[in-house]
C-alpha cells in the first residue's frame, strides 16, 4: 500500500491525513497471470491501482482478434475513462499479464470523496491528465520506424515488459505477428 500513498501524494494536493484516510478505502486485490480484471462490454465503476506486477489493456478487432492497445505498469492507475465517466459499456478489456496485486475502489466511493475531502477533485484531476498525457508519450513511437525500429524502443522503454509480457503480447502491441518479432528477437541477439 505505500506505493498507493505515494502516488496519492502526487503534486502535493493531498494532506498526509487525507492520504491515509483515501487509501483505507482501496480494497487489495491479487490476479493470477491471465486472469481477466474486467471485461469488454461491462460498465467501468471501478478505478484501479498496480501495486506489483502488469496489467494489459486489450480490445477485440472485427474478426475476434485480440489487439493489445497499452500495459498498465506498477505505479499506475487504469480505468476505461469513456466507460466511467459516461456509464457506458467499455470496449476494452483488463487482464493480469503476470501475478499481480492491484488496489481498487468505486466510483461511487471516489465521488463521495470529492465530496467530502478538499482538494480530492482537483487530485483526481490532475491524476487523469497525468494519465492520459503518459498513455500519449508510452504510445507515440509506435507511429515512427518499421518493426525492428519499434521493438528496440520498446525494449529501450520497457525492459521489464519486454522481460515479462508474453511474445504474442508484446508482437500484438508493436502490431506485427509473433512469427516477425521472433524473428527480429533473434535477429538482435546474433548482433550482439
Amino acid at each position: 500500500m505505500e506505493k498507493l500513498k505515494s502516488v496519492l501524494g502526487f503534486g502535493g494536493i493531498l494532506t498526509t491525513t487525507a492520504i491515509e484516510e483515501i487509501s483505507l478505502l482501496f480494497e487489495k486485490n491479487y490476479f493470477k497471470a491471465n486472469e481477466i480484471i474486467q471485461d469488454s462490454n461491462k460498465i467501468s465503476n471501478r478505478v484501479g491501482f498496480v501495486e506489483n506486477g502488469i496489467v494489459r489493456v486489450y480490445t477485440t478487432d472485427p474478426d475476434d482478434v485480440e489487439v493489445t492497445k497499452y500495459f498498465v505498469r506498477e505505479n499506475q492507475f487504469f480505468v476505461d475513462l469513456e466507460s466511467y465517466y459516461t456509464n457506458t459499456v467499455n470496449k476494452d478489456a483488463f487482464q493480469a499479464v503476470v501475478n499481480t496485486q492491484a488496489f481498487s475502489i468505486s466510483k461511487k466511493t471516489l465521488d463521495e470523496l470529492s465530496e467530502r475531502i478538499p482538494n480530492f477533485y482537483i487530485f483526481l484531476k490532475s491524476i487523469t491528465e497525468a494519465h492520459l498525457l503518459n498513455k500519449i508519450k508510452d504510445n507515440d513511437f509506435l507511429n515512427y520506424g518499421n518493426a525492428k525500429t519499434k521493438y528496440l524502443e520498446f525494449i529501450s522503454r520497457y525492459p521489464a515488459l519486454a522481460q515479462n509480457v508474453p511474445q504474442q503480447y508484446i508482437a500484438s502491441y508493436l502490431k506485427i505477428t509473433p512469427q516477425s518479432l521472433s524473428r527480429l528477437r533473434n535477429q538482435i541477439v546474433k548482433s550482439r
